[in-house]
């Protein structure tokens, strides 16, 4: 599905997503990512719900952000509360939805100018 695109010109924002694989700024991932409205990160290292640890979040914690969404993939899923604690413990809105939702979630926000992260899993 094509996403329109915001009048935000420069910042990160997803364009598509459909089966295996989201869109940001035009350019197709098909690995999880980490985005902001700054930058995309490919290397995040973390590959499905169930291989996430707590090192995983904290390198989330470490972009600093107010508001992470986290796409889980096709379903919304929730991971255990204990690999995300560091967030909550630091004040940081946690959002679990299908990915669909979480990049349409995302592309409002960061049109909002909030500073909101991206974690995607496919």
């Amino acid at each position: 599905m094509k996403l329109h695109p915001s009048n935000n010109t420069g910042q990160k924002t997803f364009t598509a997503h459909g089966e295996g694989y989201v869109a940001v700024n035009g350019e197709r991932f098909t690995r999880p990512i980490l985005v902001s409205a700054g930058q995309v990160q490919r290397d995040w290292g973390a590959q499905d719900l169930a291989t996430l640890t707590p090192l995983h979040f904290e390198q989330i914690l470490s972009l600093a952000p107010e508001v992470v969404i986290f796409g889980t993939g096709t379903r919304q899923h929730f991971p255990p509360v204990q690999l995300y604690r560091s967030l909550i413990d630091a004040g940081i809105s946690v959002e679990f939805m299908d990915t669909p939702a979480a990049c349409r979630t995302y592309n409002i926000l960061v049109a909002e100018d909030r500073k909101v992260i991206a974690a995607v899993l496919l």
